[in-house]
């Protein structure tokens, strides 16, 4: 299996960590269960298995502590000293989007007041709708990526793009590191039916 990169072994670590737990547990699971489990898993292990946390990392991990049952899992794969780096820097995400959310109202407030005492530019008519069509197609897509990265919802654009490539990169990784485990479970399966059959 090629696990090449840093955060490709510390999620793998962390990920096979988090699955023992899971599935330490007494309780019998269905599939949708289980395959809540590994998605939770890996989603703790790949947030955990960043040196610096982000927006992303933090809005997924606070998340997973919200619920009960799924906070003993997150201890026990952050460790005790990452949870006290958490609380800070979730506090001053929070701080930071306070920050966002009244300029952007400010914003909308003096954009508003200030369109009632301007009279409408005029200018080609094709001209303002291929404009206001780009920014409504803008829009749309900004709200489509909010809801996909985790934690989006409270970002600004800048902030939101920034998060988003950096979720993007860690997805791929976690897909790498997921292939490879198939791969290297399809192999051993393999050798293991054909030694059955010698």
């Amino acid at each position: 299996m090629h696990t090449s990169s840093p955060l490709k072994k510390e999620f793998l670590k962390k990920w096979m960590e988090g699955l023992q737990i899971c599935c330490s547990s007494k309780k019998q699971m269905n599939v949708l269960e289980r395959k809540k489990k590994i998605k939770l898993s890996a989603d703790i292990a790949m947030a955990s298995a960043k040196k610096t946390p982000t927006s992303w990392s933090n809005a997924l991990i606070s998340y997973a502590r919200r619920n009960e049952e799924y906070m003993i899992l997150t201890d026990q794969l952050l460790g005790p000293e990452s949870q006290f780096n958490l609380q800070k820097s979730t506090d001053r995400m929070i701080g930071f989007h306070k920050r966002v959310q009244c300029k952007k109202i400010l914003k909308r407030r003096n954009t508003y007041s200030a369109g009632k005492r301007t009279k409408k530019k005029t200018g080609h008519p094709r001209l303002i709708s291929a404009t206001l069509i780009a920014k409504r197609l803008v829009k749309k897509r900004t709200k489509v990526l909010k809801r996909l990265v985790p934690g989006g919802e409270s970002m600004d654009e800048f902030s939101l793009i920034k998060e988003a490539l950096d979720y993007i990169l860690s997805l791929k990784v976690q897909v790498d590191v997921m292939r490879s485990v198939v791969t290297a479970t399809e192999i051993l399966s393999n050798e293991k039916s054909l030694k059955s059959v010698e």
